[in-house]
């Protein structure tokens, strides 16, 4: 067995050059894992847009009708919500939430029908159906398949004002 003379020199990783993370230390890399965590959460609600739409749209009271579970949609700046987002449908209009996990920065939305105008359309092979707000023009949505012919004909069928169809 060889000893060495040298003492041992721990990791230690500048952070913004302010503060020195032991990536050894568990309590230090939860605590940043944590905070990228929320970080992360609160970037992604900004730069998709769901941010501006909460300025709007928040929900306040529990939503009562139809859920779709783990479904996903694209919103702008190609951020997309793969099989975390909850789609609610009912006469009230188009119900958002965020699987728990990933909820910071995006608070639950109900988004009346009359703020909706949906535009369908289809790529080489899918259909898709994309929403856009009146509250929030530069924000859309975009619902692939199945789920976006659901929403195309709840928003023709639930609303009691027709919302403006757009076909691309």
């Amino acid at each position: 067995m060889h000893v060495s003379n040298y003492p041992r020199v721990q990791l230690v990783v500048p952070v913004f050059g302010v503060l020195a993370l032991n990536p050894n230390d568990p309590r230090q890399f939860f605590i940043s894992f944590v905070l990228l965590w929320i970080v992360v959460g609160f970037i992604v609600a900004q730069l998709s847009g769901w941010a501006e739409l909460a300025t709007h749209y928040r929900s306040t009271n529990p939503f009562e009708g139809q859920r779709l579970r783990f479904r996903s949609s694209k919103m702008r700046l190609s951020m997309r919500y793969n099989n975390c987002l909850t789609v609610g449908l009912s006469h009230q209009g188009i119900y958002l939430a965020v699987l728990f996990p990933f909820r910071i920065g995006h608070p639950p939305l109900i988004i009346p029908w009359k703020d909706i105008s949906t535009t369908a359309g289809k790529t080489l092979f899918w259909s898709w159906v994309e929403c856009r707000f009146q509250q929030a023009p530069s924000v859309w949505i975009r619902f692939y398949g199945k789920l976006g012919d659901e929403i195309l004909s709840a928003s023709q069928t639930l609303s009691a004002t027709p919302t403006h169809f757009i076909q691309a």
